[in-house]
């Protein structure tokens, strides 16, 4: 089978390349590294099994061992589900299914059964068996809802698991436990 590997920056709509620009931040939700322009926008870059376009609707469909990167962070998914704007030159929102794992640039690592994106909003939605974690410390919960324009968190737990976290001291500064130093960029 195939793989489509695709750049959701300015628009070749063929099904082999589709390029959008996006302000999609470093969530998970679609994720890429290469190529910076200067203006600061980073292409959203998608590599799946199948690529499906549905114009009127604005949506691209991505099944099949989908991996995305966008700003050095990269999200796996069985599927995922693109909207974009009426003119298509925008990522609106992204909807990610089955075996949701997203690594970011600052080296968290999230997964979830569902992962939803709402650029207006920056807000990115974790649902499902839902857990986020950074070395050893880690917090997890039925939904994880994360504010990237507040820098804010909130974990709900579900009927049968309340939400859980532990968190560890940092060592000295120098270096934390990943072997990285702050500020460091991790390898995905």
């Amino acid at each position: 089978m195939k793989r489509w590997a695709t750049q959701v920056p300015a628009i070749a709509l063929g099904l082999a390349a589709l390029t959008i620009p996006t302000h999609v931040p470093a969530q998970g939700a679609p994720p890429a590294g290469a190529g910076a322009k200067a203006d600061g926008r980073q292409p959203l870059t998608v590599d799946a099994d199948r690529m499906e376009r549905l114009g009127k609707e604005s949506l691209v469909i991505f099944t099949g061992n989908v991996v995305a990167r966008h700003d050095n962070s990269v999200q796996y998914a069985d599927r995922m589900e693109i909207y974009l704007n009426e003119k298509g030159g925008r990522v609106l929102r992204s909807v990610s299914t089955g075996g949701v794992r997203v690594i970011t640039r600052d080296c968290r690592t999230a997964t979830a059964t569902r992962a939803e994106y709402l650029d207006l909003e920056q807000r990115v939605v974790l649902i499902g068996n839902a857990r986020v974690w950074q070395d050893d410390n880690v917090v997890s919960g039925d939904t994880i809802t994360i504010d990237l324009s507040q820098d804010r968190s909130v974990v709900q737990g579900g009927k049968q698991e309340r939400v859980k976290a532990v968190f560890y001291p940092r060592g000295d500064g120098k270096k934390d436990d990943g072997g990285r130093r702050s500020g460091e960029p991790c390898t995905n």
